[in-house]
């Protein structure tokens, strides 16, 4: 399953019904930590997939969203449980520790 790019009106369907957890990413696409991040993001989504939605949102393009949920520094990550917010990370974070920190906050199982 690949990464998903929100909008301003489309987190609501992107996240469904809140069955499955999901990884919202709030990034800019000159932000050198949002670019260092984002391999790992990417290959969160391809190991995760299928218990995992995972989203990002440009800040620039989607001001609206990033200031719904308080998005000052970037890049911000959230993770949705119940199609609410459960945890919020403010910086950059290495792949194993980004996979550790999802699985713990959103119980997903480690495969």
């Amino acid at each position: 399953m690949s990464v998903k790019h929100v909008e301003n009106n489309d987190l609501q369907t992107t996240l469904g019904d809140g069955a499955t957890p999901a990884l919202v990413d709030f990034y800019a696409e000159w932000c050198g930590p949002c670019k260092a991040m984002s391999p790992a993001i990417e290959a969160l989504a391809d190991e995760m997939g299928d218990s995992l939605i995972v989203a990002k949102v440009d800040t620039e393009k989607n001001a609206e969203l990033a200031a719904k949920f308080n998005v000052s520094s970037i890049p911000t990550l959230v993770v949705f449980v119940n199609g609410k917010p459960a945890a919020t990370h403010i910086g950059a974070m290495g792949g194993r520790e980004l996979k550790d920190w999802v699985t713990q906050t959103a119980g997903t199982p480690t495969g």
